[in-house]
């Protein structure tokens, strides 16, 4: 997760809003900074943090990508489900950002780091979500081996399989109940 150095060297220590975290889903001594460049559309570009005043623990940061209306979102992994669980007492959709705009939702800190650079810079960005794989060297050669008999970067076969697997369940081929026993299998 972001750490407050580094959201602050993000923003160049440009704040432009702060106030209290009014929910208690990350604590009691919760607080929120803004750094916002004024616009709405053509460059509009805002940052949030949200993160504990006693230790610095970081919850929560988001980028807003106005120009293109994305919205980026990464919340500490010890903490989502009482962000969800908080939202639907206050019968807050957690999903979304804005109007009509969802959050979209990253994992790694490098993937938020590039996109919010871009996004600051005006710069275009790869929009899509960077995810961890980590797999064990026997089975990373033989999807190299598999790779390479596509003539397709290893980062493009393992792209590909994932999408793949993710049109298998939106598709109903298969359910998550599927998918458990395929991975206890290691057949995933």
């Amino acid at each position: 997760m972001i750490d407050m150095q580094t959201w602050m060297e993000l923003v160049d220590y440009k704040i432009t809003e702060g106030s209290n975290y009014t929910w208690r889903c990350y604590g009691l001594n919760t607080y929120s900074l803004d750094s916002w460049n004024g616009k709405h559309d053509d460059g509009g570009v805002s940052l949030h943090i949200t993160f504990d005043t006693k230790n610095q623990t970081v919850f929560e940061t988001t980028v807003c990508d106005y120009s293109n209306n994305r919205a980026y979102r990464m919340i500490h992994p010890d903490y989502v489900k009482k962000h969800k669980k908080e939202s639907k007492l206050h019968n807050v959709n957690a999903d979304r950002a804005w109007d009509d705009i969802n959050w979209i939702d990253l994992d790694l800190e490098e993937d938020f780091l590039e996109k919010a650079r871009a996004i600051i810079a005006g710069e275009d960005y790869d929009s899509r979500v960077q995810i961890s794989v980590e797999l064990p060297a026997d089975d990373l050669f033989q999807y190299m081996q598999l790779a390479h008999e596509q003539d397709v970067t290893l980062n493009q076969w393992m792209e590909d399989a994932i999408r793949s697997m993710l049109a298998r369940i939106e598709s109903g081929e298969l359910t998550k109940k599927d998918l458990k026993k395929l991975v206890k299998a290691n057949e995933l």
